[in-house]
């Protein structure tokens, strides 16, 4: 009679990690919380929260929820680079557990890795450098590139492995299953400083920053001066927009603290309505 396998077997903890690498890890985890979180947070501090929150959202219709997120993410160059460094490496590590990226030794194989190293920290550092400049986009660029690179030097490590389909037997010489392959000390100390750094722009960075954005008193979106008429009386006030109706401008009207509509507005240039927290 076949005994089963223990569940601490040494294949059975390879396996989990496995799973948790085609999942995403723990990056994919903190992308969802701040994508969830973030954007109800500065919602509620920026008009003051509760019912006041409720009637925003209710204004800006389901499918202008997501603009919360990337007007933050477009008003705040330091939150915009390291989301993109996370979501670069997020993916690509999500792709190689999943077997998209070749391990195996040959020229060709090198050059598909590189170029699946590449392409995406490059169409980053296009993004960030369009909204803030050439600086920030390049630096982008090179932080995505690295942290790509440290996902590589981590299979070669043995810190990860590919998933292997089944009936998939071959053991190609760059694949390292093997117990003749020793990586240098310097690979070794690349692939720990590559997971130290990834830990801190993931769990510590991209929340702070996320919570920091959002509580910073700042509109998500423009701030308009409209001509609101409530009954027979028009009055000036500044509306947060929320959406746009014809010619006119649905928003939260930071004056009289109520969802109005806007005819004949203009673009003001400042986007903070309050105090930061951490100056109340």
């Amino acid at each position: 009679m076949a005994l089963a396998p223990s569940a601490d077997s040494p294949g059975d903890a390879e396996q989990d990690a496995r799973s948790a690498d085609r999942k995403g890890g723990p990056g994919h985890t903190v992308l969802l919380a701040v994508a969830f979180a973030v954007p109800v947070t500065k919602v509620a501090y920026t008009v003051g929260g509760g019912a006041a929150a409720r009637d925003v959202f209710v204004g800006m219709e389901p499918a202008n929820w997501p603009d919360v997120l990337i007007g933050m993410v477009l008003t705040d160059a330091l939150l915009a680079s390291v989301l993109a460094v996370v979501v670069s490496r997020v993916v690509f590590a999500l792709f190689a557990a999943r077997g998209a990226v070749p391990v195996e030794a040959g020229f060709l194989r090198a050059l598909q890795r590189a170029a699946l190293t590449v392409v995406s920290p490059a169409s980053m550092a296009v993004v960030i450098a369009c909204f803030f400049g050439l600086w920030w986009g390049l630096g982008t660029g090179l932080v995505a590139y690295a942290l790509r690179k440290g996902v590589v030097v981590e299979y070669r490590t043995g810190r990860r492995r590919p998933h292997k389909h089944p009936g998939d037997r071959r053991t190609g010489s760059g694949s390292h299953d093997d117990d003749s392959y020793r990586p240098s000390p310097v690979l070794r100390r690349a692939a720990a400083l590559e997971q130290w750094a990834v830990l801190g722009l993931t769990v510590l960075a991209l929340p702070v920053l996320s919570f920091a954005a959002a509580l910073n008193g700042q509109a998500w979106t423009s701030i308009v001066r409209c001509e609101v008429t409530a009954g027979t009386h028009t009055e000036s006030n500044r509306l947060i927009e929320l959406s746009r109706k014809g010619n006119g401008v649905v928003g939260w009207n930071l004056d009289t603290r109520e969802i109005s509509n806007g005819a004949g507005c203009v673009g003001e240039e400042g986007l903070y309505v309050r105090e930061p927290w951490w100056h109340d």
